[in-house]
Formats: structure tokens, sequence, C-alpha cells
């Protein structure tokens, strides 16, 4: 017999209860459902009327505007602008375009290998790449492209011209060229190849006992280069520390940025992880395989063009107390992009998540979400940047790129050498340097001599390369000042006896700033024989922040100090 009991009136009581609660949370989940129901539609519905909104608004100006339009230039401008108002890095990439991206991030594209610059009304040749066509048809610095497969190169951008030399590896391009001191024009037929630029340009030892790396970017293999330099420097038995240089480095691949850090941290350890809008999509990168050295001291030069990967790495390095930063705080881009492609081949480059280093902070500089009204956006102000803490405990901040653990101020050229650099002085005297001469001693040897400093001089003498100094500028900043508040006549004579005093003299101005323009004009010739290499390996010997970072190796006691918490 199967016996039914009923239930007592507590019990009877309690079930009542339970009824009513699933009746509210059923009508509730039913609310819930509907709210989100209701605002995905209206959400569609706002992106379907908006879009014929712009289709129709696109096709009336098409019909009816007084001037004929050209649709891809209207519809980019349009483009552009929408995503311009998100953020600087969310991006359309035509058909057209994809070429240059895929240089951006993987360093290749067909073509002749050289860096080319603009100078009056033509283009010219500014440095060959080491072993690509260019160098191999023994094209030079300051060579002028007059013309390219027949056609004028004259007036032409170097947007154009860079277009026109670039191709299908295996294709030729022949090029007219004039070269200075040289009597008639020279052709040059050149077979185009993929052009790989290397992602470490320069490694070595500085000196005895500290190495050396550079990263330009973080394009493909970055990683795998950077493992292969140190494992270089690594077999010389006197390497005792090691320099690694991200300034102006602009960042580039994520993965790469985490195969980068696996070369001096730990397998296993977390490098970086992501958080956006899609959750599926948050991901933690953690590395893979055993790093070189785990053991060596280690500085990290970084400067304000230091960004995205580059932070990542050196935000690493900081938070696992791994080496210290030197230089200038980095650039402060906490964003990752990702592209998804668009019909006709076209894609867009699209801002999808932040990223966070392994204390947690994300050094986001900018806060692009929330624009001001003229649509400017502001930098995160201290008060409400955030303590994190490195592994040790030692207190790091996010919301503004990586802060060096000995900062330097950036350093500044004289004046003199801003106009020397801009008048093209040192790259024009380099081109008449190397036609003179055949040869010169390897970059680590080679000295502006007194003579090569007094024939610079000689060479300038009759070129236009005035300036305005600081103090002159203070100056007239004082009379103006003085002006506006009737002050003027009173002061005027002091003036015109300061104004004699501070005003420049180009020759005084060549002697006092004399080590310096020697430095600028040493890198520029050693550039016309050794190329990029040389030119790094000579810019490293009057380096303050390499040096500074050599003075850190040689206190091994200072060294130690920054990598713990301070004492209060």
């Amino acid at each position: 017999m199967v016996m039914i009991r009923f239930p007592d009136n507590q019990n009877l009581k309690f079930l009542k209860m339970k009824l009513k609660f699933k009746s509210i949370l059923i009508i509730g989940c039913i609310g819930i459902a509907a709210y989100f129901s209701t605002g995905f539609v209206n959400n569609y519905f706002e992106v379907s009327k908006n879009l014929d909104i712009f289709a129709t608004l696109y096709k009336e100006i098409n019909t009816y505007y007084v001037d004929e339009i050209e649709p891809t230039k209207i519809m980019r401008k349009g483009i552009d602008a929408m995503l311009e108002s998100l953020d600087p890095y969310t991006s359309f990439i035509s058909e057209a375009e994809i070429e240059d991206y895929r240089f951006q991030t993987t360093g290749k594209y067909g073509g002749i290998g050289s860096l080319i610059r603009k100078s009056g009304d033509h283009v010219i040749i500014a440095e060959p790449y080491e072993g690509f066509p260019a160098h191999k048809a023994g094209l030079r610095a300051g060579d002028i492209i007059l013309e390219i497969d027949g056609k004028s190169a004259t007036k032409k951008n170097t947007t154009a011209i860079s277009k026109i030399l670039k191709g299908q590896p295996g294709t030729e391009v022949k090029i007219l060229i004039k070269r200075p001191g040289a009597n008639e024009n020279i052709t040059k037929t050149l077979v185009r190849e993929e052009i790989k630029v290397d992602n470490v340009p320069y490694y070595g030892m500085i000196n005895e006992n500290v190495g050396y790396i550079r990263l330009s970017n973080f394009t493909e293999k970055a990683g795998k280069n950077v493992r292969k330099a140190f494992e270089e420097l690594k077999k010389d038995e006197n390497l005792k520390a090691l320099i690694f240089d991200l300034r102006g480095n602009p960042g580039g691949l994520l993965t790469e940025a985490v195969n980068v850090s696996n070369v001096f941290i730990d397998k296993g350890e977390e490098v970086v992880s992501t958080k956006g809008k899609i959750k599926d999509w948050d991901k933690q990168y953690k590395t893979l395989i055993m790093p070189v050295d785990l053991e060596i001291p280690l500085a990290v030069l970084t400067d304000r063009g230091s960004a995205s990967a580059s932070e990542i790495v050196s935000g690493v390095i900081q938070d696992l107390d791994r080496g210290v930063i030197i230089g200038q705080k980095s650039f402060g881009k906490g964003l990752v992009q990702t592209t998804r492609p668009l019909s006709y081949n076209s894609q867009l480059k699209v801002t999808t998540a932040k990223y966070y280093i392994p204390s947690g902070r994300c050094i986001q500089a900018i806060d692009y979400s929330s624009r001001n009204k003229d649509g400017s956006t502001d930098k995160i102000p201290d008060s409400l940047r955030s303590e994190f803490k490195t592994r040790n405990g030692r207190l790091v901040y996010d919301g503004g790129g990586i802060s060096p653990d000995i900062k330097l101020k950036p350093q500044k050229p004289a004046k003199i050498t801003t106009s020397l650099l801009q008048k093209e002085l040192f790259f024009q005297y380099a081109t008449e340097f190397r036609i003179k001469h055949d040869s010169i001693p390897p970059a680590k040897a080679f000295k502006i001599t007194e003579q090569v400093y007094n024939d610079f001089i000689s060479f300038i003498a009759d070129k236009d390369y005035d300036y305005t100094t600081k103090s002159e500028e203070l100056l007239e900043d004082l009379g103006e000042s003085a002006q506006s508040e009737k002050y003027y006549d009173a002061i005027e004579k002091d003036l015109a006896e300061l104004k004699k005093k501070i005003i420049h003299d180009k020759q005084t101005d060549l002697q006092k700033h004399k080590a310096e323009i020697q430095d600028f004009l040493k890198e520029e010739i050693i550039s016309r024989y050794y190329y990029q290499n040389g030119r790094i390996e000579a810019s490293l010997e009057n380096d303050p922040v390499v040096h500074a970072a050599i003075d850190i190796f040689k206190n091994s006691e200072k060294y130690d100090v920054l990598l713990k918490p301070k004492q209060n």
C-alpha cells in the first residue's frame, strides 16, 4: 500500500512561500529576457535605421551635388572620420593598403630595399639596405632618382615613388639616377626581391663585459631573433650584463611580445592578459619555453617612442623584478587591435581589448572611451591612478606608461645641430665625403679628426642654416610683453644691449657644440660605408642612456636596491 501524506500547516506555509518565490523568479526572468530582447531589437533597429539614412544621403549627394564626386574618396573620408571618433588605432585598410599593413606585421615587402627621402624637387636614396637589390646594384645614399622605367620621377613625393619601386619579387625595375660628383647620369636595372627588414638591426658587445641588443619592432620572429642574438652574445665568456634597447620601438604583434619576454623570464610565467567586450576573447598569455638566462643583470631602455608591445616587455621585466628600466616614461598604449576581414579584400583594424601585465595594471594613458565635447581626450590624472606591486613588493602604477626605475631627461640637440640636420648639411657632406674616400676604418675605430671637422666647417660656410637660440626667443618674448604692458620705452636701450651680447655667433656655436656636431657627422659618414649596423654602433659610443646602464652594472649593490621595495 502506498501511503500519501498530506503536509502539515507549517510545511504547507513553506510550500506556498516556495511557490510564490518561484513565480516571482519566473516573472523576473521573463522581464529581464524581455528587456534584453527589446534592447537587442532597439539596437538592431538603430543600426538599420542609420545605415538606411547613410545610404539615402549618399544617393542624394551623388545625384544632385553640383559637381561630380569621387565615390571612393568621399566614402573613405566618411569611414576615416567615423573611426577617428573612437580611438587613433581603429582604422580601415583598403585593398591597396594591404601590402603596407603586411609590412607592418611581417617586416616583408617586394622591392629594391632602400630608404628614400624628399630633397627639393627630387626623391633621393637615403640609405640602401645592406645585401638587397639597391645595395647590390651599387646605389648610394645621395643618388637622385630622375626616372623609373622611363617615366619622370621629378616633383613626385616619397609615397608615389615608393609605390612604383615596390612590386612582385623577381620583376625588374630600371632607374635613371644622377650621382653627385659624376659627370653623366647612371642607369641601373634592379631585380626586385622580398625585402625582410631585420627587427634586430644590431647586437654586440659594448665593452668587455656588457652586451647590447636593439629591437626596432615586434614583427614576425622578433622573439626568435632576440633569442638568437642573446645566445650569440652568451658565447663570450666575459658577458656579465645585458642592455636591451626598446627606445623608439612602436610595438607590433602581441604574441611576439610574449616570445621576447620569454627570452628573459621563466617558462609558465604569465606575461599579459587581455580583457574586452567579448568575454570569450579574453585570454591569458604565458611563456611556453625555457628562457636563455634568468640571472644576468638586465637593463631595458625606454623612451616616449616605446609603445604597446614594448611596454608589455618592459612592464613584465619591471613587474617580475627581472631587471631595471632606464630612460624616459613610455608612451602609454594599453590597447589591443584585431584585424577583421571586410568585403573586397579590405580589412578593419579594430581595438578589441585592453591588456594587463603581471602586476594587474593596465598602462593605457588616455581614456578614449569618454571624449570631451570638443572631441578631445584627457590623460588619466595622477589622482586616479592606482597602486600595484611587483613580485618583490615595489610600488608601480597604472594609467600612464611604464615609469623607469632610473629616469633620465631626454637630450635635445643644440639649435645649431638641429638646423644642420633640417637643412640636410650632415647628409650632403657625407655624400661628398663618400665620393672622395673609398674606405674608412671600422665603425668603432673611425673618428672625426680636426682636419675632417674643419673641412665640414668650410663646406657649410656658404650654406644657409640660420637659427634662433632659446635666449633670443626669450628676449623677443620679453620685448613683446614689455610693449603690451607699456614698459618698452623704459627698457628699450637695455634690451638692445642684451641683444648685442647674446646674439648667436655661428662660428662660436660650431666650437661650443663641437662634440655633439661631431657625433652626428660621424654617424652619417659611417652609414655610407657600414649602413644601419654601423650607424647604430657609432651612436652608442656617446649615448648617455647606454652609459647610465653601464654605470648601474658597475654598482651591483645599487642595481639590487633598485629591485627591492623602498624602505619607509
